[in-house]
């Protein structure tokens, strides 16, 4: 398969060759889905705190003696049966909702996801892609040229004025290779990749 491989201009320059078995498998949609829910679930923090029956304020006293009334049985109005009383089994902090996504898994759905981006055209091969300074306006320019306002752009190589150029756009995300994630990849319209690191990938995923 061959890639058409543009300069920061935006103009085609050359094409680039690239394994058929990183960016032309089929899509498997019950992984791809199976792997980003584990991703978004191993990103969840609990912020959930709910307080059990010895939490709850109050029920220090029998509301009522234990026979002759008619009334049920009660030791405490702070009992789970009653209105204003502690959950059973609540939620706390420390809940864990971590899913496991072995390696061959997320290979598969790395392949999935970079077929499709590259059959749906939202895949953008450039040979390099830097600016000169850590400026957001010459990288928006750069963006408008490659008319990819909502983007992924993926390097081979860490590049601190790019990612300090790109984090004050809300839809523009850097990452390396090692970095890119399947949710990151298919978050944005569009991924911007260098060559460098359309090989990296077909070095870790072939």
């Amino acid at each position: 398969m061959k890639l058409n491989v543009v300069n920061e201009a935006g103009k085609s320059g050359s094409e680039m060759q690239v394994s058929d078995a990183v960016f032309g498998c089929a899509f498997n949609e019950s992984l791809v889905h199976q792997v980003v829910i584990a991703y978004q679930a191993n990103a969840r923090a609990g912020t959930r705190k709910q307080k059990t029956r010895s939490e709850v304020r109050g029920g220090g006293r029998k509301p009522w003696r234990q026979k002759g009334t008619g009334q049920a049985r009660a030791g405490t109005i702070r009992s789970p049966l009653w209105r204003g009383g502690g959950k059973i089994f609540p939620s706390t902090p420390d809940e864990n909702f971590s899913q496991k996504v072995n390696r061959k898994m997320h290979r598969g759905a790395m392949r999935a996801i970079l077929s499709e981006l590259v059959r749906q055209n939202r895949i953008v091969a450039v040979s390099e892609f830097k600016v000169a300074q850590p400026k957001t306006k010459a990288l928006v320019e750069m963006l408008n040229r490659l008319n990819s306002p909502d983007v992924l752009i993926v390097t081979d190589s860490a590049d601190n004025a790019l990612l300090l150029a790109a984090r004050n756009l809300h839809k523009v995300d850097v990452c390396t290779v090692s970095g890119a994630d399947p949710v990151s990849l298919i978050r944005h319209e569009k991924v911007i990749m260098t060559s460098g690191a359309l090989k990296k990938f077909e070095e870790m995923l072939a």
